[in-house]
């Protein structure tokens, strides 16, 4: 796994090829990531599916608790088949954009 913090936001990379395993570290080391907006990077996986995706529904609930942004980055997918409670996106800068405009609500009250 491959960790980039950079101001407000840290990108974790999936970099094992193992969408399991990275969900089981980053629920693992979520302590660590609790105060920063997280984007999870599964594009280096060409075999993620839209199961595995889900897997994240929990662990984004209890991330979004803590009023953070949780954006998964997945290619290939069909992301009108995922549930509205996962925000998934197709690249790192639509994730960027999606954080950026969520830090943008939350302080305006939203």
């Amino acid at each position: 796994m491959k960790v980039v913090a950079k101001g407000h936001t840290t990108v974790l990379t999936a970099t094992q090829g193992d969408v399991d395993l990275f969900l089981n570290n980053v629920t693992n080391q979520h302590d660590s990531y609790k105060n920063q907006n997280l984007i999870l990077d599964l594009t280096h996986d060409k075999s993620t599916t839209i199961q595995s995706i889900k897997a994240f529904s929990d662990l984004s609930k209890l991330h979004s608790k803590g009023k953070k942004s949780f954006v998964i980055v997945a290619e290939n997918i069909d992301f009108n088949a995922l549930p509205k409670s996962l925000v998934v996106v197709p690249s790192i800068l639509e994730a960027h954009d999606i954080i950026d405009m969520d830090e943008i609500e939350r302080d305006l009250g939203f």
